[in-house]
């Protein structure tokens, strides 16, 4: 299972900065803006059922993720696949998903 507390501790993927209720500022971290975006996604669902929601999300978030590696990489796939830690071959089947190839 993948250890939240390392990965925080490390390396916090922040999307901006918050306000406490006591006047404090502290980093907004990407997982807490992903459980937010999910749980409003659920609030609207006006009693629909939910499909695919684990590919809608990993679709929202993959597809920008690959776009800025691919960028800082300059388009190099080795380097984007071994800063992702994945295969090469693996990246470009990403990369063609979102027609980012």
């Amino acid at each position: 299972m993948f250890d939240q507390t390392t990965h925080t501790e490390a390396h916090p993927l922040t999307v901006g900065k918050i306000e406490t209720a006591n006047g404090t500022i502290k980093p907004q971290l990407l997982r807490d803006a992903v459980k937010r975006a999910v749980s409003n996604f659920f609030s609207q669902l006006d009693g629909q059922e939910a499909q695919e929601v684990y590919e809608m999300v990993l679709c929202e978030v993959e597809a920008p993720l690959l776009d800025i590696i691919m960028q800082h990489t300059r388009g190099n796939q080795t380097r984007a696949a071994n800063m992702l830690g994945i295969n090469r071959g693996t990246l470009r089947k990403k990369l063609k998903k979102y027609g980012m190839n």
